[in-house]
Parts: structure tokens; sequence; C-alpha cells
């Protein structure tokens, strides 16, 4: 109930409001009710009120029709109908943009405006339903009859209730609201009339015009009453709301003035006393970038956000937002570097002693060391190490910068999406801060460590920008000398920086950033190296861990049993695991006082760690006609794959299971489609292919599978099934085949030659032309293996399978 006037209950015919009587009784009600319409009044169509009867309020009145019959009504003291408009945006409304019911009203009094305008005070009366506009010009009149209000008995208790609680929820509106005068209680409390009550009430609430329309259309008092109560529920607990929330915002304004009031008593005590804590911040802050080892744009940039800091009101909440960035500016390493050391004997010692193998990235260190020695002002390249999980590349970035006497630096990436993590905010957000980058620059308090970037191929994105996209201008020795946080809003050098990436799958990376980076393969160790890096790194490491300072004598045969039985991977995590679990073994027994196993043998390492998980003699399993076994690469190093074939009568259909990919499909088919070609030379009947149907299988079909290097595994498969000739044992394949029957070359050599170790194949074909790969590998990771070298398919055939 916004619209408070007082005058709204007003009614008469004096023509001064201070003499009228602030109530209507019931017998005013009955005079306004035995009022005679006639059947043919005029129309004020009305924009965004609703006028109910009984209820006096003002009308501003500017089209032209509007005025002509105000004009004519007021001058024949004629009564008027008043209905409001369905739409009110509707500047010239016609007779069908008119509600259908509307209040006869009469024009207590007229006021001519300056602008031409009118204001009227207008009374309505009664409630009418119009029957048809039967006349548009000059304005609206219609043919109207009497609409029935339907009020309830006198001794209705639950009606007199109903009145009573509506009396009551309006009187406490007025008292909640702050611009409501106390006086309109003296009003509700003297209206005598129910029904004008209701019509009061309903007339100065906060409601849309359809709303009160549907209440002047309601014809029943009691049900009307029920509307104008809910109405007033709701408006009553929105006030109470507002007024708590004001109470709130109030309480918490005092606290801040009453804050602002003491920090100015205490500034100006300071004053007195000759100090100045903001002051004193700001020199010191001067002092401090005299020491810094910035350019001239950098200082520039700087002694300008000082001044800006220098002009701020200490109280504001900006001022702790550019402390925050000059204090940032102030603790970046601005051109200060860690003095490197080129003693490339010892280098080359630190990282044997940290690392087992690995000569390839020990070379690429040991070569980037001495051009930096003789030149000294070489920027560093970006480094990715490549290879799957366990095998050394985070553990390897920091042996580098203890070689390099750098500082060290390590950021996952796994799972970032937000570019801002590597940009940073801008310093106007709240709680803006640098990048991932910046912020660990500027804690390693250097401008050259050696930085890794770890699991890169796990950078994901959202809605929030693409990392990796970020990340472009800051690999790039050629822009990352002035790399821009969206933070500092100036560059920062970071070329000195020896980046190290680390990635599991290439493919995950954004071809743009792959494009940017040295990519350095590190495959797995085999079993002779992961003996001695047992021995050396994991077996020490495990018992400290674990707190065990007793000994532990393990033999290599022992140590070879369990990485042979109890792991299948290209790194050692796993087998550090395994010497976890013997380690606390032995701590429980230490724990428990019993005694400690002295030297561990196969039968204490199958007590603790239960029956051995892999078999190494796996392939025996499946020498079947049908069957072949063939060599994958995946981001975890290398596997065997056993590739299985079954033929049954049917119309040459060919099914493949096995949740593979629409690369290795298509091999299945190229394999099937040379057969046909040439089942002349393998003696084969052309109508067995059209008889029989084919079905290829790889096992293990919950992991999905794809890639060309299945091919001539698929054809070795199919050609034993249709042949009946059996694989010949302890053999695997890997290579591409053609519609032409050539075998082409793939990736991932070494990882697969690992898995066939680990799974005890003897014997490998593949392409001619990975023999290349084959002789770049170390004679340690070939022994015991026999390869076949092919070009064709034929030569495949006849190298793999039996005579019979």
């Amino acid at each position: 109930m916004t619209n408070t006037i007082l005058k709204n209950i007003y009614m008469g015919e004096s023509e001064d409001f201070t003499d009228l009587i602030p109530l209507m009784s019931t017998d005013d009600e009955k005079r306004l009710n035995s009022i005679k319409v006639p059947t043919i009044i005029p129309i004020l169509p009305l924009r965004n009120t609703v006028l109910f009867p009984g209820v006096v309020i003002p009308i501003t009145v500017s089209r032209d029709k509007s005025i002509n019959l105000i004009n004519d009504s007021y001058k024949k003291k004629e009564v008027i109908g008043v209905l409001s408009q369905i739409n009110p945006d509707k500047e010239e409304p016609q007779a069908n943009d008119l509600n259908k019911i509307g209040t006869v009203a009469k024009i207590l009094r007229l006021f001519k405006m300056p602008d031409g305008n009118l204001t009227i005070i207008i009374q309505g009366q009664k409630r009418f339903s119009v029957n048809k506009i039967v006349i548009n010009e000059p304005y609206f009149k219609a043919e109207v009859s009497r609409f029935l209000e339907i009020k309830p008995r006198r001794n209705n208790v639950n009606f007199k209730a109903l009145v009573s609680s509506l009396r009551d929820v309006a009187i406490r509106i007025i008292k909640e609201s702050p611009n409501i005068p106390s006086d309109a209680t003296f009003a509700i409390n003297n209206i005598e009339s129910d029904s004008f009550l209701v019509n009061f009430v309903s007339s100065n609430m906060n409601l849309k015009v359809l709303e009160k329309q549907k209440m002047l259309e309601e014809p029943k008092l009691f049900i009307r009453t029920q509307m104008v109560l809910t109405h007033l529920n709701k408006e009553l607990k929105m006030l109470q709301m507002k007024n708590e929330i004001q109470s709130k915002v109030k309480s918490e304004l005092d606290d801040q003035q009453r804050e602002y009031l003491l920090n100015q008593q205490l500034k100006t005590i300071q004053e007195e006393l000759g100090v100045n804590v903001f002051q004193e911040e700001i020199e010191n802050m001067k002092k401090k970038s005299n020491d810094k080892k910035w350019n001239k744009d950098v200082s520039e940039h700087f002694k300008k956000e000082l001044s800006k800091l220098q002009r701020m009101n200490p109280q504001v909440a900006e001022y702790g937002v550019q402390r925050n960035y000059v204090e940032t500016l102030l603790d970046l390493p601005w051109n200060e570097f860690t003095k490197d050391n080129f003693n490339l004997k010892r280098v080359q010692k630190i990282l044997n002693h940290d690392h087992y193998g690995l000569e390839k990235i020990k070379e690429r260190i040991v070569e980037h060391l001495a051009v930096l020695k003789i030149r000294g002002d070489m920027r560093a390249p970006i480094i990715c190490l490549h290879g799957p999980p366990g095998v050394g590349k985070t553990s390897l970035g920091k042996s580098i910068a203890e070689a390099l006497n750098r500082k060290y630096i390590r950021v996952s990436l796994g799972g970032m999406r937000d570019q801002s993590e590597i940009r940073g905010h801008r310093k106007t957000y709240i709680g803006a801060m640098p990048g991932r980058i910046i912020q660990s620059i500027r804690k390693s308090g250097s401008s050259n460590p050696v930085f890794v970037l770890d699991e890169i191929d796990k950078l994901s994105r959202d809605t929030y920008g693409d990392p990796s996209s970020a990340m472009l201008e800051m690999l790039d020795p050629e822009q990352n000398k002035d790399f821009y946080d969206n933070y500092l809003e100036i560059g920062f050098d970071l070329s000195r920086v020896l980046f190290i990436a680390t990635a599991n799958d290439l493919s995950g990376i954004q071809p743009a950033l792959l494009d940017r980076m040295e990519i350095i393969n590190i495959s797995g160790y085999n079993i002779k190296e992961k003996l001695h890096i047992a021995k050396k790194h994991l077996i020490p490491k495990a018992l400290v861990e674990n707190g065990v300072k007793t000994k532990f004598n393990i033999s290599s045969k022992c140590i070879e049993y369990i990485i042979e039985s109890y792991t299948r991977e290209s790194g050692v995590r796993g087998l550090e695991k395994v010497f976890s679990k013997l380690a606390r073994n032995q701590a429980v027994k230490i724990a428990k006082g019993d005694k400690v196993i002295d030297n561990f043998k196969i039968n204490h390492v199958e007590s603790i760690l239960g029956i051995k998980k892999y078999n190494k003699e796996i392939y025996d399993q499946s020498q079947f006609v049908g069957v072949a076994i063939g060599l994958a690469w995946t981001p975890v190093g290398g596997d065997i794959l056993f590739i299985e074939t079954s033929m049954s009568k049917g119309k040459g259909k060919l099914s493949i299971t096995g949740n593979l990919g629409k690369v290795m499909k298509e091999s299945a088919i190229l394999a099937l489609e040379y057969l046909k070609f040439q089942s002349k030379k393998y003696s084969i009947d052309i109508d067995l292919f059209a008889k029989h149907d084919f079905h290829i299988h790889v096992p293990e079909g919950a992991i999905p599978k794809d890639g060309p290097s299945a091919g001539i595994t698929i054809l070795t498969a199919l050609t034993s099934l249709i042949l009946n000739r059996k694989v010949k044992k302890s053999l695997a394949l890997t290579g591409e085949i053609t519609l032409r029957g050539k075998v082409l070359p793939v990736g991932g050599i070494k990882e697969k030659i690992l898995a066939a170790h680990r799974a005890g194949i003897k014997q490998i074909v593949l392409s001619k032309d990975n023999k290349k790969d084959v002789n770049d590998i170390k004679s340690i990771y070939l022994k015991g293996l026999k390869f076949h070298y092919v070009n064709t398919l034929a030569q495949v055939i006849d190298v793999v399978l039996l005579k019979k």
C-alpha cells in the first residue's frame, strides 16, 4: 500500500476537501448503490488505474477524446463510465482494447493545467458491465447494464473474521512502512462499510492493473476479500524483509563509519607523535626499489604505480589492491639470475647418480650446457620429455636444476582449464593475482630457474578459455622475452628460464604448442635396468619412508622374479609400490618384536605379495589356429595384443569386436580383402568367403584400441584360420598393411620390444623400414630377440605360419 492519500476515502459533494468526513458509513454505501445509471454512458479509458466503488482518486487526462468527454460531462453534471485498458501501452485504444467490467464515476473537481491537460478528482460509485460500444466519436459511449455484487449474510462469522484480519494486516503494513503516514491507521479504523474497506485497500495496493481488474470483476465479496488478504500478507512479508535488510545495512554502515572515525583519530594521533605508518611503508618500498635491477621501462612503471599509491586514501579498499600490486612488482626477481655451473663432468656425474639409463636426455643437457658455456647468451630451449609413467621424467628436472646450480620450480598442469591460471587476472578484479608462472618465479627469487611443466598433455579447456593457447607465448623462445601477465600489465623476461615439459601422450597437445617444443622420447626400462634401479634407488627409498633400519638383503634373482611376476609396466612406479609393501611387512615385524627376514627369497616374496599376477610364458597359452600376437604402443608403454578369429557358415559377413577404433577396423577389412584377392595363390576356394561369416575379436573389450600397427597381426590370424596353419611359437608382429600387399613401418618400436621382452616373446616380425629404429636401440634391449624384416604380406605369411 504505497498510495496513502487519505482523501481517497473522502466522499460527498462538497467543493472543498477539508470539509469532507473521512469515513464511509453503511448508509453512504446504500446511497451509492441506489444511484440510477443511464443505459448509455460516456466511457473514459484509463491506462494504469482501476477505479473501485466509493474510492476517490485524482486522474490527469491528456488524450483529446478524454478531454472532450470530461468537459461535456462536467458541464452537464453527468456520470461517466471508467474502464481500464487491457494493454496499457496502447496510445489510442479501440473498443476491443477495453475491459468489459468497470465503475460508474462522478466528477467531483476539475483543474485545467497550463499544458492544456486536465486533472480531475473522481469518485467510484457502482460497478457496471458493458454490453457494447455504441459510439466511437468524439469519444466512446457504451450501452451498459448493472453488475450484481453478491454479499455474505450479515451474521456470517467467517466473513466478519476475514474482514477483521484484513483490517489488522492493513494497519500492520501502515506501521511497518516508513512511507505511509500514521494517520492512515485512523482512516482504516473509521471505515464502517466492509465492502468499501475491501475496495479502498484494493485500490491502494501495489498490484498490477491485471490483478486489480480481477478483483473488480469478482462478484462475490467473500472471495474478493480473500484475494485482497492474500496479496496483503505477501506485501507485509516483503515489507518486513526489506526493513530487516535496511536495518542490517544501516548497522553495517554505522560500523564502517565508526571504524573510519577511529582510523582518522588514530591517523591524527600518529601525525601528532610524528609517526605515519603508511608513509613509512611507502618510504620502505622506495628504498627497496633502489636495489632492484630492473630496466628503465619497469623502473618508470613502478614509480608511476607507487606515486598512485601515495596519492590514495589508505582507508579506501583500492589502497590494499594497489599496495599488493606494488609489492608484487618489488618481489619479482627482475634480471636477478643464479650463476650457472658449467662443470660438465660434475653435471654428468649428478645425472648418472640420480638416473640410470636415459642417455639421450643426459646427452642433450650436456650439449645445452656446452653451447651455453661457449656463447654465454643462448636463450634456453623448451624441452618436452615424452614417455610412459614412472620412467623419471619429473624427477629428471630436479636433477637438471641441481646439476646447473639453478632454482627448481614444478607446476602440475593436469586438469588446469582456466587460462587465467597461466596469464593471471586483471588487477581490477577482487582477489586478483598473477598467473602460476609469475607466482612461481616470484617464489623462486630467480629469473633463470629450471621450470618443470608437469603433465602438459593433460591441459583441458572450458568456457574460461584454453590454457594451452595461453602458454604459446610463454614457450616460444622468440616471444617469451616479454611475457605478458594480465596482473603485471608489463612484460617479464622468461627467455633465461629452462622450461622442461613432461607428457605421456603427444596427441593430447595442441599442434601449435607441440611445434614450440623439442621432443625427447624416454622409453621404458628393461629387466636389467629395473634391477639396477631397484638396488640403487627403490629399495633404499622404501626402507627410509617406512622407517626400517635393519638389513634388507634380497638377491638379484628374487628382484627379477618380482619384476616379471608382480609388475608389467614400462616405468618403475609399480615396482616401487611392491618394495614399499615388503618394507611395511618388515616394519610390522619390528613393531611386534618378531624376527625379521634376513634374506628375502622367492617363497618369502610370495607369502607377502600373494600369488604372482603375471605369467612370462603367456604366449604359450595362445597357440591355436586363427590366433596371433601383436605388439601395441600405449601412453603407459608397450603391450602385447591377442587377435582371435573364427569362421562359421554364413553369407560372407565380417564382424569385429573388442572396442576397436576406426583405423583398426579398416585394417581388418583390408586383410580380408587381400586374402580374397590372393585366394588363388594360397589355394583358397573363393566361395569360402561367400559361404562363411568371419569374426575378429581382440580380448579386453573394455579397453579402447586403435591404430594401424595391428594390420599384419590381423592378416596373420585370418590366414592361419583359413589355411588351418598355426602361428610359430613365441612370435609377435607389428606393421601396417596396404591393399597391394605392402608392409609399412610403424612407431613406438622400443616400447613394443620391451613389451615383447616382458611377455617372453623371442621373435618379432616388422617392416624393413623399421630396421633403422631397431638399430638405434641399445643392444641390451635386443638381447634374446630375433627380428624378421619384411616388405610384403606374402613374406609375412611365409615367415610366421608353420608348414602344417
